[in-house]
């Protein structure tokens, strides 16, 4: 079928118009749980020791929080690039508490025990100060997690200060990572620096969460 070219015009401003609305759902979406400028929801959940870890332990604290699946490629391009570790390390040695969590649930992609999470932070050459384990997915569910990665800034006042992507190309290709702007650096400088986040809301990319 052949398309004049008034069709062609038609139904690329249908197509734009209908990806604006996809994207326009998903920000909705993504800031529904976990809005920026709310106050962060509570958790309490096991970290790989077995012992408990609540967000009010970290009051007073910036706190990033980073969902993650060691066998989403999404996930494997931050580490595999060691983005996500010099990430870690940075943000750790301002003093930020760096939380990664595991919401796959038993026998799905990404699942884990607590040794098996130790070895994955071991041979990665990770830096979280915390990994914790949501296999009934009770935490992911509360802030919201679409993705693998996806990622929260919360402020020492504990409220949301960023929420969504890690990064600014939606890609899973190590290549691309150098090319980005990393959207957690620019959210903790400007935290540091006295400011609001900008941007505060991203649409996050990867793996779907395995509920």
């Amino acid at each position: 079928m052949k398309f004049s070219n008034r069709e062609k015009v038609t139904l690329a401003a249908g197509s734009a118009a209908a990806a604006m609305i996809t994207v326009a759902a998903l920000m909705v979406s993504t800031a529904s749980a976990a809005p920026v400028g709310e106050l962060a929801p509570a958790f309490k959940e096991n970290n790989t020791a077995g012992k408990e870890v609540q967000l009010s332990d970290f009051a007073g604290k910036t706190v990033v929080l980073e969902w993650t699946n060691n066998g989403c490629p999404f996930v494997q391009k931050h580490y595999n690039s060691t983005n996500m570790q010099k990430t870690q390390e940075a943000a750790s040695k301002d003093g930020v508490i760096w939380i990664s969590v595991i919401s796959s649930k038993p026998g799905s992609q990404g699942y884990v025990s607590g040794a098996g999470a130790d070895k994955l932070t071991k041979d990665r050459g990770a830096h979280p100060t915390h990994v914790l384990l949501d296999a009934d997915g009770s935490m992911g569910r509360a802030y919201g997690a679409k993705t693998t990665p996806h990622m929260y800034v919360i402020t020492p006042e504990g409220k949301i200060a960023y929420n969504g992507a890690i990064d600014s190309i939606q890609s899973n290709k190590v290549d691309d990572v150098p090319k980005a702007t990393n959207y957690v650096t620019t959210a903790l400088a400007a935290l540091k620096a006295g400011k609001q986040p900008d941007p505060a809301l991203t649409v996050p990319y990867g793996c779907d969460v395995k509920y």
